[in-house]
């Protein structure tokens, strides 16, 4: 049998500290919509602890799809729902069918804002107030630029090389990023520092 399983040796370093501010500013109930859930290993890792949450992986990437659906069926979960194919760069991708009545209370999005044209940033923000109820929580994880600076030095070499790979990706000013959201009536909440110079943001919708 084909395993179409892909690897991200980041996520074995990072979902401890990821789930512990999770268990922290996820509302208690409902369900959490991951955007760009990439390999699929965070979705099958955090699902079990966030109980009794449900935890609805996405990505746009066919390829990643397989990879969340065979990772599911090693390590499955009742409350793990099959992956979405979603593309948050189209407009009213909240509308997809499969989103709807499922009492979407958070949306959790990491290492993606970077790794990504603006416009999906853009995107993630402008369609998060259609599918949260007012308290529905938005988070973010990866490196961000703070005041226009890097926060190190490495960072600043991962932004050359995202942005040689693509011209359209790079680290994000963290600034520029709280005012799309806050266009979108999500209020900044929290800036958590997270290990290897990233950050966890926690956005919250507002009337």
């Amino acid at each position: 049998m084909t395993d179409n399983r892909q690897y991200a040796p980041a996520t074995q370093r990072n979902r401890d500290v990821i789930l512990e501010v999770l268990l922290q500013v996820l509302p208690a109930h409902g369900t959490v919509l991951e955007i760009a859930s990439g390999t699929g290993e965070h979705s099958v890792f955090f699902a079990p602890h966030l109980q009794p949450r449900k935890w609805i992986p996405s990505d746009p990437n066919p390829i990643a799809i397989a990879s969340i659906t065979d990772w599911q069926k090693h390590y499955p979960s009742n409350n793990l729902e099959a992956p979405l194919l979603i593309d948050v760069t189209t407009p009213d991708w909240s509308s997809n069918a499969h989103l709807q009545n499922k009492d979407i209370q958070a949306i959790v999005n990491i290492n993606m804002v970077h790794i990504a044209p603006w416009q999906a940033c853009l995107g993630l923000m402008a369609e998060a107030k259609n599918l949260l109820p007012v308290g529905g929580v938005v988070y973010l994880y990866g490196p961000f630029k703070q005041n226009g600076q890097h926060t190190s030095q490495s960072n600043a070499e991962f932004d050359l090389s995202l942005r040689y790979q693509n011209p359209d990706w790079g680290v994000r000013d963290l600034e520029d990023v709280i005012a799309v959201a806050a266009d979108q009536n999500l209020l900044l909440q929290k800036i958590q520092p997270m290990p290897a110079n990233n950050l966890s943001i926690i956005f919250k919708i507002v009337l």
